[in-house]
């Protein structure tokens, strides 16, 4: 769903597996958008960088 806040493994499988963009926010702050080429138990990979997943927020962008 466009909006929502992406957190769980199962989550980040989906949208690698659907190519479904998120957009990465630190704080409010827009990072990123972008697919997930990778993650792991702290980190995602979109656009060739590697985003903690403690540190930053990921949000769902079907259709961006």
């Amino acid at each position: 769903m466009n909006g929502q806040m992406i957190y769980d493994d199962r989550h980040f499988e989906d949208h690698i597996s659907a190519d479904v963009p998120v957009q990465i926010y630190q704080g409010q702050s827009h990072s990123d958008i972008g697919f997930i080429e990778y993650y792991g138990k702290e980190f995602v990979q979109v656009n060739n960088i590697l985003y903690n997943r403690k540190q930053f927020t990921f949000v769902s962008r079907p259709g961006y």
